[in-house]
């Protein structure tokens, strides 16, 4: 009996000691692997992508978009910003046309509408549409694998109407003068946004903060993620975002993107990257025809007197917003779409690339129900993969906290022909664009031997040399 006691214990040492040899080459594995933590230089040469799982692929799966991680990386893609993934709120959900789902009486009818990404019933869980926590891990580790950092779309100005909050803590909620939870107002009017799909949360309540922060940490802790996309950050207060932002950091380093139309006052002790939508207001402006490259040149003048030399915006011709409710990048810059397209890789800051732009899509993707992109390569992917090589490897494109310079270039006809330079060690790049719908003949201060970067060729500019352009024709200048 001894002996048998004996050859158990032995054994039973034997096990435990390969478990943990497994396990030490499993953690060894894992730091093998891991990515280096977010930091400055990252930020200066990074595309980022705004992935919608619920649309990228007929599946809507984790997984499907998982196994295109890899391509990513033909597109300079460093950040993957994936849209709301989390499990969406029942109670008064929306459908297409402003209708609430629960007035629609066919059951059939009501099972297509999936609700909006942005009412959430659960910050702490996965939409079982997408897949697992399990899938969801593996898209990250994934991610990291090939270079790439993960932001979490985070909504924290409202919950969905089911969520358990609503139930436990109704008081951290905003209420009517009859005790009634509320959905979102707009502060300038006192009137709801209409947005009656989620209700408002109270930021005057303390441990409703404290409970979100943990919340976010969970995801930076538990699930290795880098970073969150802040919804509509202007409407929370910037002191929580601040004391959110200092409470991850304490976790890892992790990266910060506001959604904000004046992203100015939330730099810094809170986030890294804002949104350029004034910017992309104004790109939609000029190919209507409503404005001039006169007017981008006070803009950019605006940028450099408004901000700080550290701060910088996200550049972009398409997202969520604008393809599903303003239209396709088509409908809204039409002829001049390449021009702009080229236009936010080469201003500071850092280019965005949304679900489906990659494959020239040329339709507004549903919001409230499935739909599909087609994954088909056309004259967009390949425009794409030279930008993002241009962004990733020269530093006149540098676009953080430690930008390229940018400087405007006079030309005859400063109203149509828009003309800029950046530079940075020693590298310099020009953008000449023709930002109208007409021929242009002009001259410019520009002189030299270029490489047009994106045919490829050589071209060489002489001092007071008439330019011919066509109507939106632009042309990325390197120095030789």
């Amino acid at each position: 009996m001894k002996k048998l006691l004996l050859l158990i214990t032995v054994f039973t040492f034997f096990v435990s000691c390969k478990n943990e040899q497994k396990e030490a080459v499993k953690t060894e594995t894992t730091k093998e692997n891991s990515l280096p933590p977010v930091d400055n230089e990252m930020m200066e040469s990074a595309v980022i992508y705004e992935a919608n799982i619920r649309q990228y692929s007929p599946e809507g799966s984790f997984d499907a978009f998982t196994k295109d991680i890899p391509q990513l990386k033909e597109l300079g893609v460093k950040v993957i910003w994936l849209m709301p993934m989390y499990p969406i709120s029942e109670k008064n959900r929306k459908a297409t046309g402003g209708r609430d789902v629960e007035d629609i009486e066919d059951p059939e009818e009501r099972k297509k509408y999936l609700g909006s990404y942005y009412s959430i019933s659960d910050y702490k869980a996965v939409n079982p549409e997408h897949g697992t926590m399990e899938d969801f891990d593996e898209l990250v580790e994934t991610a990291h694998q090939n270079g790439m950092y993960v932001i979490l779309d985070w909504v924290a100005n409202h919950t969905g109407w089911d969520h358990q909050w609503i139930t436990d803590h109704p008081d951290w909620y905003t209420q009517n003068e009859k005790g009634e939870i509320v959905d979102p107002i707009n502060q300038d009017t006192g009137e709801s946004w209409g947005w009656t799909d989620v209700a408002d949360l109270n930021f005057d309540n303390q441990e409703m903060r404290k409970a979100m922060i943990e919340d976010m940490i969970f995801w930076v802790k538990e699930h290795d993620v880098d970073g969150f996309r802040a919804d509509a950050a202007h409407s929370v207060p910037t002191d929580f975002w601040e004391t959110a932002a200092k409470k991850i950091k304490e976790v890892k380093p992790v990266f910060m993107l506001a959604e904000a139309e004046s992203p100015k006052d939330l730099f810094h002790n809170a986030f890294d990257m804002g949104y350029n939508w004034e910017g992309h207001h104004l790109m939609n402006s000029i190919a209507k025809g409503e404005a001039n490259a006169k007017d981008w040149d006070n803009y950019m003048k605006k940028v450099d007197s408004t901000f700080q030399k550290d701060d910088f915006l996200m550049n972009f011709v398409t997202n969520h917003d604008e393809n599903s409710w303003a239209g396709t990048v088509k409908e809204r810059m039409g002829d001049a779409s390449e021009a702009m397209l080229a236009m936010s890789y080469t201003l500071p800051g850092m280019p965005l690339i949304y679900s489906g732009q990659e494959y020239d899509m040329d339709k507004r993707l549903k919001f409230f129900e499935k739909d599909t992109i087609a994954k088909t390569k056309g004259k967009v992917y390949p425009i794409l993969e030279k930008l993002g090589e241009l962004k990733a490897n020269n530093p006149a494109l540098h676009g953080g906290k430690d930008a390229a310079s940018y400087t405007a270039v006079k030309t005859s006809a400063d109203k149509k022909i828009l003309a800029y330079k950046r530079e940075k060690a020693g590298a310099v790049i020009y953008y000449v664009a023709n930002m109208s719908d007409k021929p242009v003949s002009f001259s410019t201060e520009i002189e030299g031997t270029f490489k047009d970067y994106i045919p490829g060729a050589e071209i060489k500019i002489a001092k007071d040399q008439k330019l011919e352009f066509k109507p939106w024709e632009y042309k990325i200048l390197i120095n030789k």
